[in-house]
């Protein structure tokens, strides 16, 4: 994760109380950005994973200097255990549960590198309040 921040980059967390941003938290760094990130989540339960999803993004180019709006949602997912004597008559499809479990909005400014887009600024709104 930390290849895609510049090493002086920063990440901004906001939750967006009805239009109003409040600052979260604010990590500093390619390296503290690579933590946060490897060490924020608690771990998936068994059959489980989490799948961040982006939509809608909004690009704009000006030399080498871009922004992204962007919405997400994650999603929380864990497959069900098959029974010992296997699926109930009837079953089919998918067995599990798909929760979304957060949403808002990325945010970043974007350097380009040596002809590489990084990360100088990224800012993530949240629509819910977040407990770290």
């Amino acid at each position: 994760m930390t290849d895609i921040f510049l090493p002086e980059s920063k990440v901004d967390i906001f939750y967006n109380n009805a239009g109003t941003p409040e600052l979260l938290g604010e990590l500093v760094g390619s390296k503290a950005i690579g933590a946060a990130v490897n060490t924020m989540m608690r771990p998936h339960p068994p059959r489980g994973w989490s799948h961040h999803t982006t939509h809608d993004p909004i690009i704009e180019v000006n030399g080498d200097t871009g922004t992204l709006d962007a919405q997400f949602v994650v999603f929380n997912v864990v497959g069900a255990a098959k029974p010992e004597g296997g699926w109930p008559e009837g079953a089919h499809g998918a067995q599990g549960t798909i929760t979304p479990i957060e949403t808002g909005y990325y945010r970043p400014i974007l350097k380009k590198v040596d002809g590489r887009w990084m990360m100088a600024h990224h800012r993530v709104y949240l629509d819910l309040p977040m407990a770290f």
